[in-house]
């Protein structure tokens, strides 16, 4: 999904895949947005045992968006306390790698911020589209991007991160021990080498990222339908992800 106003890094069927989706999607994540998950009561220490971020995807109102469905899946789920918060970012199609950065930086904070806050806390990571690319750049950093100039958060900090689980990253590299789904192709804005190592020594096991053949954004198709419908494959096998990852 690149900048409308960025025509020099974007192919043809990239500028056509951004026309496409800004005059459908936001239309078609409205409708499948989902209210925000209420979390389960913190403990008298003020920390949950579980906290959840999460960066929606492009076009959507601020909040968690469409993710809200596996948050509270998650929530009511989970054995253990679960707060939870959304990146607060832009999330639009122009200024594409300005919004996307700011969406790395805030989630890099707002994580920062829980860990310093809450120690022994178990941090989880989900991204939707561009969130998806935000939150594997709070790992990698955003380079990948034409002016992404984002550093990736300490490993200090990362090191809290229990799980990520992300669905339609327009950075996704094929044949990454992470990915899922079917597709063969890489996205339209595919990780670095250098970035990938990255992601591997936070370690892959903790990473779940969908990508299925025909998405325009993740893994260079012509099928909206298909980047805009992984919640109804994936919802549950991602829920079952993040809780085998933070222990129930």
């Amino acid at each position: 999904m690149p900048s409308a106003t960025e025509p020099e890094v974007c192919c043809p069927r990239r500028r056509a895949a951004v026309v496409v989706l800004t005059a459908v999607s936001c239309l078609a994540l409205t409708a499948l947005a989902a209210p925000k998950a209420i979390a389960a009561p913190a403990p008298s220490s003020g920390c949950a045992a579980v906290n959840i971020i999460t960066a929606r995807a492009s076009t959507e109102a601020q909040g968690e968006g469409m993710t809200g469905n596996l948050v509270t899946q998650i929530v009511n789920s989970s054995t253990q306390t679960v707060s939870h918060e959304a990146v607060v970012y832009p999330a639009t199609l122009t200024n594409y790698t300005s919004s996307e950065s700011q969406g790395v930086t805030n989630a890099e904070q707002e994580l920062t911020t829980a860990v310093q806050n809450c120690p022994n806390q178990k941090e989880v990571l989900l991204g939707y589209s561009q969130g998806a690319e935000v939150v594997m750049d709070v790992i990698a950093g955003n380079s990948e991007l034409s002016g992404g100039t984002v550093a990736p958060v300490s490993t200090s900090i990362s090191s809290h991160v229990f799980a990520i689980a992300n669905f339609g990253d327009p950075g996704h590299v094929v044949n990454q021990s992470w990915d899922l789904g079917t597709a063969t192709l890489n996205g339209l804005f595919p990780r670095s080498a250098s970035q990938l190592q990255l992601l591997s020594a936070f370690g892959g096991s903790k990473i779940a990222s969908w990508c299925d053949s025909g998405d325009p954004f993740c893994a260079g198709g012509a099928n909206l339908q298909v980047h805009l419908t992984y919640l109804s494959r994936y919802q549950n096998a991602a829920a079952s992800f993040v809780l085998g990852k933070i222990g129930g």
